[in-house]
């Protein structure tokens, strides 16, 4: 009669509770401290550091200097103008990349033979480390004739392309970069926008096409609207990487020719260890973060607002 009785059922209940949160602390406690430990205390480090006028091998003490830095950041020309590559990449690349992606999944979004070879090398550039995929892409984009990039435009214009420094040429370094991006990165977008059109239930395509829906009208009508907030979060990702753009400039440029293709992430990177500035570094990635806040907090709206609305 005790071990029936409501009393006993509801302490069970909250018993089996605190034992599944205690079990939760325990599984997610790796993650939280290596999220602490490489993520949370170096970014609070910045922040204090970039309050102060450190710089290696400088004999000068260690002093508060308040918002200074910052105000050397932001009149840095260097600075402002990795911000505007920084926005015109993430305002190329969101898009392109999304769309292709897209493209890309619905395509493969199919049960018929052999669809997983093809799925695997499309994701395959992915899983290569971006240093090779930048040497190789180094290579495509050599500016001789015999370069794998000039001889096909070279093939498909039937001679009339004229052979091109890609790397080194102010208009085309960066479409460059863009180039190389799309065709490493779009395989993880495709992967994620995959997994969202697996998980729309098959019956609503099903009464669309009974009512007479065309395809056309089944991608406006259904597929769009199902992929809403995997499509947010592909553009979330997509526009932080955009910001985080760095191996490729490193290893192909160095921020050139003129700038042309310098990144937030390369000028502290840049200030930090080669001018050994490394307080003006710690500002830079303090408003780094703060533009990715921006973004991330943009994209918590669109989807409360979704969610509202339905």
């Amino acid at each position: 009669m005790i071990e029936t009785s409501p009393n006993y059922q509801s302490a069970k209940v909250a018993r089996k509770s605190s034992d599944d949160r205690q079990t939760a602390w325990v599984m997610a406690a790796p993650a939280l401290v290596g999220l602490l430990l490489f993520v949370a205390l170096p970014f609070l480090l910045a922040v204090m550091i970039s309050f102060t006028n450190l710089r290696l091998g400088s004999p000068l003490p260690l002093q508060f200097v308040g918002l200074e830095q910052y105000r050397r950041v932001w009149l840095d020309p260097s600075f402002r103008q990795a911000l505007l590559n920084n926005g015109l990449f993430a305002l190329v690349m969101v898009p392109v990349q999304t769309a292709l992606a897209m493209g890309l999944a619905i395509l493969l979004n199919r049960s018929i033979p052999g669809m997983a070879i093809f799925r695997t090398i499309f994701f395959m550039p992915v899983v290569f480390p971006m240093a090779l995929v930048s040497v190789i892409w180094t290579i495509i984009y050599a500016p001789s004739a015999n370069g794998m990039m000039n001889a096909v435009l070279a093939s498909i214009t039937f001679g009339l392309w004229e052979p091109r420094d890609f790397l080194n040429d102010p208009a085309l370094a960066l479409p460059a970069m863009m180039l190389l991006s799309l065709w490493q990165g779009v395989g993880f977008q495709m992967v994620i926008i995959l997994a969202g059109l697996q998980a729309i239930p098959t019956s609503l395509y099903e009464a669309a096409a009974i009512d007479g829906s065309n395809q056309w009208n089944q991608f406006r009508y259904i597929t769009v609207p199902q992929l809403r907030n995997t499509l947010i979060f592909v553009m979330l990702v997509t526009s932080i990487l955009s910001f985080r753009l760095f191996d490729q400039v490193k290893i192909m440029t160095q921020g050139g020719p003129n700038g042309a293709t310098t990144t937030v992430m390369y000028e502290a990177v840049k200030a930090s260890f080669e001018q050994q500035k490394m307080a003006k570094g710690a500002a830079m990635t303090v408003i780094f973060f703060a533009i990715v806040l921006v973004i991330t907090t943009f994209q918590r709206i669109l989807v409360t607002a979704d969610s509202v609305i339905d």
